[in-house]
């Protein structure tokens, strides 16, 4: 089931790529945890080319997630003729994590792995694994912890893969995620400690899909009670400056229960919110 070997990539790269298909070789049979963002997506690519139909992924589906990630990820395990696996979850269910602590992606993950693990366990699969790649290990994410506790592997952390070698490979094998912006779920948008609600994840979930239908790529609703923080790519922030759009998408964002609307003029940032929160280092 091997896949060709990539060309016209680093030979160092190349040797990272067979070294993390040695690693799913080494297995029996394998649960991906799959969100259909970037590193899932070649994670599970990866898994299927080198296992077949002992590969299986697993994504929950709830309110925190963004509706088009659901999409794509079914749309993808469909393309690559993977067993596909959907759960409904609800974390605003799960004790503690609605009030939004410091460890809130903690609860989250606990509770995706144990989905995981239950499956694995009904159907005889011998290993779970995720997409967390070497570059997540240097931010905040308590996440890793829940993964560490049910035993859940990082098959790109093992093969020191970054995220910027895994955009290149999955270019390489053309998966279309291979440049897809990062996407984590809702929750993320609120400081911690601000209470999350069915009805605010709505509003920002509204709230980028009009910044999405006018055009912007990588882009973040921040929730600030009446107030919503936006964030776009730099380059794309004169477009956001001009008088019509700025009117059209202060309007929507208004519309969608926000009170004021203010543009971050330091633009997008991924996980700006852990900013000054020391990362969490798993044994892997």
């Amino acid at each position: 089931m091997t896949a060709p070997p990539p060309t016209s990539l680093p030979p160092e790269l190349v040797r990272k790529d067979q070294r993390l298909r040695d690693i799913f070789r080494a297995m029996d049979s394998v649960l991906v945890a799959f969100s259909g963002g970037v590193d899932s997506a070649f994670t599970l690519r990866v898994a299927h080319d080198e296992l077949g139909d002992r590969v299986t992924a697993l994504t929950t589906v709830s309110p925190t997630n963004p509706e088009d990630d659901t999409r794509a990820a079914v749309t993808l395990a469909e393309q690559l003729g993977v067993t596909h696996v959907v759960i409904t979850a609800n974390e605003l269910d799960i004790p503690g994590y609605a009030a939004n602590p410091i460890n809130r992606c903690y609860f989250c993950k606990d509770a995706l792995y144990e989905f995981c693990a239950a499956h694995a366990r009904t159907h005889g699969i011998a290993a779970i694994v995720d997409g967390v790649n070497a570059d997540d290990l240097g931010d905040f994410r308590p996440g890793l912890r829940a993964a560490e506790e049910h035993g859940t592997r990082h098959p790109l952390v093992e093969a020191e893969l970054c995220k910027a070698e895994v955009r290149l490979l999955s270019r390489s094998l053309g998966l279309a995620t291979w440049d897809k912006p990062a996407s984590p779920c809702l929750s993320s948008r609120f400081p911690y400690g601000t209470q999350i609600t069915l009805a605010r994840l709505q509003m920002v979930a509204r709230g980028e899909q009009i910044l999405h239908e006018e055009g912007f790529r990588e882009v973040r609703v921040r929730y600030h009670g009446a107030v919503a923080r936006l964030e776009v790519g730099r380059a794309e922030l004169p477009r956001l400056a001009d008088t019509t759009m700025r009117q059209r998408v202060t309007d929507g964002l208004r519309a969608a229960g926000f009170h004021h609307v203010t543009l971050d003029l330091a633009g997008f940032r991924s996980g700006n919110l852990n900013e000054g929160v020391a990362p969490y280092t798993p044994a892997v």
